[in-house]
């Protein structure tokens, strides 16, 4: 049991880089490029994986999920940031509200990285 509770953990951290890096790893000229392989590998997931699974389909979830079920949680939700906001939020958000503001950061994100990655000149040293 305390394996799983360690993959547990790392898979939740693994989870928590790849959201952060989503939303962020444009920002900086140095990670622009990965960053825009995984914005495209989210979104491949999301997208072409959720013809098949549901829109919104995240295999690491997915894999978590199963994780988590097997050490005895019950009820959990379809997407991660809704179960991560529910851990630290003191109020109950729907998840629709998550849904909605997950895609609009990610989408926020997509196109910098695609705009800076593609359209933006770059600068003469």
């Amino acid at each position: 049991m305390t394996g799983y509770l360690i993959l547990d953990y790392l898979l939740t951290l693994l989870h928590l880089l790849i959201v952060g890096f989503n939303l962020l790893g444009w920002i900086w000229p140095a990670t622009r490029r990965a960053h825009f392989i995984v914005v495209v590998v989210t979104a491949s997931c999301w997208l072409l994986l959720g013809i098949w699974y549901g829109i919104g389909y995240c295999p690491l979830t997915d894999w978590q999920w199963q994780l988590k079920e097997h050490l005895g949680e019950q009820g959990l939700p379809n997407s991660f940031i809704k179960y991560m906001v529910d851990k630290v939020s003191p109020v109950a958000v729907y998840s629709d509200t998550i849904d909605t503001l997950t895609a609009g950061g990610f989408a926020i994100a997509a196109f910098m990285s695609v705009y800076l990655n593609f359209f933006r000149k770059k600068k003469r040293k």
